[in-house]
């Protein structure tokens, strides 16, 4: 099996694993009436609540909550399928709303930096891998939906928003040397998927180019 085959097998493990705790963890939300979308908005909300702690230039906390705000993409999708709600606005709205949670956290990050960076150096380190980090998001799901609006499967790449959220959220967990390096690897992750993500559209469309 090759690396790449391993890697998506080994995904697809975690993410059904992931799946099931999920769906067993909200199972009894489903008797309360919230509705999978209204959790997508609180998620949101939770998202935009962590860029302003993160802006104030509590980093820990602000990390806690990016971890927290991150479980709700888990958790609105497992409601939707627990009630059997699963509906395409749904997907829509919490695609939609996952790049604005991206935003807002992103954009507390980079003024948590020019808050509270020592020197000009490590407040435009700061700064520029916040901007990569966020740039990367947004084209990595850019990247799906547009293959996916030109009938291609692109659910591939290092750094999907699991993986972003979570990086994330641990860096912020941590001492401030720390935390740069976890970001910077972050950023490199971010960049590698959407470069396999054009890599993936490329080779799916070589027949196209060999006519």
């Amino acid at each position: 099996m090759a690396y790449s085959d391993a890697v998506a097998t080994f995904r697809t493990t975690i993410q059904l694993q992931t799946r099931r705790f999920a769906e067993w963890a909200i199972a009894p939300v489903a008797r309360t009436g919230i509705t999978p979308n209204g959790l997508t908005v609180f998620g949101l909300l939770l998202n935009i609540g962590a860029g302003v702690v993160l802006a104030s230039g509590e980093w820990f906390p602000g990390g806690v909550l990016v971890l927290v705000a991150g479980a709700f993409d888990m958790f609105d999708g497992a409601l939707a399928r627990v009630m059997n709600q699963k509906t395409a606005f749904g997907a829509f709205l919490d695609s939609t709303l996952d790049r604005y949670s991206e935003v807002a956290v992103l954009v507390g990050l980079q003024l948590a930096f020019l808050r509270a960076a020592e020197s000009d150096l490590t407040m435009w380190v700061g700064v520029t891998l916040s901007m990569v980090i966020l740039a990367n998001s947004l084209m990595t799901s850019y990247a799906r939906a547009r293959a996916e609006g030109l009938g291609l499967d692109c659910e591939v790449g290092l750094f999907q928003r699991p993986e972003r959220v979570i990086g994330l959220g641990a860096a912020l967990l941590l001492p401030y040397n720390a935390m740069i390096v976890v970001l910077t690897l972050v950023a490199l992750g971010t960049l590698v998927t959407v470069y396999q993500r054009v890599l993936h559209v490329w080779r799916l469309t070589a027949s196209e180019r060999a006519q």
